[in-house]
């Protein structure tokens, strides 16, 4: 066994498709996960066999731990290897707070909280003694209100600070944990949200770099940090909005 493994979660479409296709291209085999949209992660998978590199799809909904262990079972059976974990699922209800039930609650925290905790657990056990990278995708809802994103900017916080705590536990393992939050991107997640138009026309006109994020972007943020150029940076949140959260 010769190439590197990624787990990318959420990965049949939008950034974490993204994401799996440029590992791929870097020569890592990958564990496309998926939820719901099957064909889509097959369709994934045979973009990433025709680069050459080998790619298997799991059905997994990370917010459940049974689940969790599950997948990575079959992750230590068709590669007895990982190290690269991309944590990009995400799902949330979005409402104003105080519309808010407790099932909503549970439902966005598991899957954009808890499972790093677990997924993380899982992941170190395959990960060889040279180490590896764990990688988060964020959102700027974590430290600033945006409307009717109640669930998923509190879970996201949690992410972020517990990016940090995995950081430091795992570091002696030379495993590297960060995140990457990015601006409002025109993705197929944008198209759940009620005040779509308004956050796409903010990003387009008030987005200091001139122009809105885009999948690339974050991407290329990505693969910097799962690279060996970005060794000493640990525990951070790497923001990539083209400064718009710098404004008000």
């Amino acid at each position: 066994m010769t190439n590197k493994v990624a787990l990318v979660t959420g990965s049949s479409r939008g950034v974490g498709k993204a994401i799996a296709l440029a590992l791929a291209s870097k020569g890592y085999d990958i564990v496309v996960n998926y939820a719901r949209s099957k064909q889509a992660a097959l369709d994934t998978a045979a973009e990433i066999e025709k680069m050459g590199q080998k790619a298997i799809v799991v059905r997994a909904n990370v917010g459940d731990v049974e689940k969790i262990k599950k997948m990575f079972q079959e992750i230590n059976e068709q590669f007895g290897r990982l190290d690269v974990f991309i944590n990009n699922a995400a799902s949330g209800v979005l409402r104003p707070a105080m519309e808010l039930e407790e099932s909503h609650w549970n439902w966005t925290m598991n899957i954009n909280s808890k499972a790093l905790l677990f997924c993380a657990q899982e992941a170190t056990k395959l990960m060889p003694e040279e180490g590896g990278k764990i990688v988060s995708i964020s959102s700027l809802g974590s430290i600033r209100y945006l409307d009717n994103y109640t669930t998923v900017g509190v879970s996201k916080a949690a992410l972020e600070a517990l990016t940090r705590y995995l950081a430091v536990e795992l570091s002696p393992k030379n495993i590297a944990v960060n995140a990457v939050s990015g601006g409002a991107i025109d993705t197929d997640a944008l198209t759940h949200f009620p005040n779509r138009e308004e956050l796409l026309e903010d990003a387009r006109s008030k987005t200091p770099a001139g122009r809105m994020v885009e999948i690339e972007d974050l991407v290329k943020t990505v693969l910097f940090l799962v690279s060996e150029d970005s060794s000493m940076i640990r525990g951070q949140t790497i923001i990539v909005d083209g400064g718009r959260s710098l404004l008000v």
